[in-house]
């Protein structure tokens, strides 16, 4: 098998609204037919999918997350929701369930490209509130589901209290102005040190080059709405990951979460030396063992 690490981008169609994707693998599919478990990367507020998953960083090697699980044998997509990267703008704010149907619309094409129906979904932030909102309305494509940096009621979460403050702002415009402040400002409002700086810096022009404002709905869905989830309604295996010092959410919002969860094949692991960005934090390699180690879990095996 080849380790060349092989990639194309697709546009889905939601209505008359494209929508950009992005795929990483091991291998030309057209050459290479063996079927590779899909994992669905959903990205979060305030970047895009390729932007966040796929950041390449000069002089600093093994932070796209989509190369990394490339490498252990996946078939790694993601999307950008609608208003984010490359993909159409109209005059909606981007809501968090309005994502629902943009992986629908990402799913068809995954469908249609390895005549698989069944994945395995990551989301961060509010990508992980997307993911599990899909996950609840189409069971039968959810073969499993991380949720990181996640957030179920929102009660006590510094975050989104001092979000909150600026509620005005996020309801008097569909979008919000994002500069290289703002986006270095993700990666220090937690804890300082948790990263580092060429991260920030390399996240920021990357997506600067594609955008200068990005939706308000999940800033407003998760300061006013909350919880637009219902853990009773996820059947998959769930792995809840929470950074140590993320402000998203209290460890007593996720764990109320995590004990309604109906499944029995489900794990919370906190992940020390991590903020809110897990994945291009300074401890993620512990975050690539945890996930890891989920998606290649044994299936259960039970007496006949």
């Amino acid at each position: 098998m080849t380790s060349e690490i092989w990639s194309q981008e697709y546009w889905a169609l939601k209505g008359d609204v494209k929508l950009y994707m992005w795929r990483k693998r091991l291998g030309d599919p057209t050459r290479d037919k063996t079927p590779k478990p899909i994992l669905f990367l959903v990205h979060g507020s305030s970047f895009s999918g390729p932007t966040g998953f796929d950041l390449q960083v000069p002089g600093h090697p093994d932070y796209s997350l989509m190369d990394k699980f490339a490498s252990y044998g996946f078939d790694v997509w993601t999307l950008d929701h609608e208003g984010y990267g490359r993909s159409d703008s109209t005059e909606g704010n981007s809501p968090i369930l309005e994502g629902v149907h943009d992986l629908k619309a990402g799913m068809e094409v995954v469908i249609e490209e390895t005549r698989q129906t069944e994945v395995a979904f990551y989301g961060s932030s509010s990508g992980a509130l997307r993911a599990a909102a899909f996950a609840e309305a189409y069971p039968n494509h959810a073969k499993k589901l991380i949720l990181d940096a996640f957030v179920w009621t929102g009660e006590g979460a510094p975050t989104l209290v001092e979000r909150a403050k600026k509620m005005d702002q996020w309801t008097s415009s569909n979008f919000r102005p994002v500069d290289r402040d703002f986006f270095l400002s993700i990666f220090t409002r937690d804890k300082p040190g948790t990263s580092e700086d060429s991260v920030a810096g390399a996240l920021a022009d990357t997506e600067l080059k594609l955008c200068d404002a990005v939706p308000t709905g999940t800033y407003v869905d998760m300061c006013s709405i909350l919880p637009v989830c219902n853990p009773a309604k996820t059947t998959c295996p769930v792995l809840i990951i929470r950074g140590e010092h993320d402000g998203i959410a209290t460890e007593e919002d996720l764990l109320n979460y995590f004990k309604l969860l109906p499944t029995r094949d489900k794990q919370f692991v906190i992940i020390p030396g991590l903020a809110h960005v897990t994945f291009l934090g300074l401890n993620r390699a512990r975050f690539w063992h945890v996930m890891k180690t989920f998606l290649l879990s044994p299936e259960r095996v039970d007496i006949q």
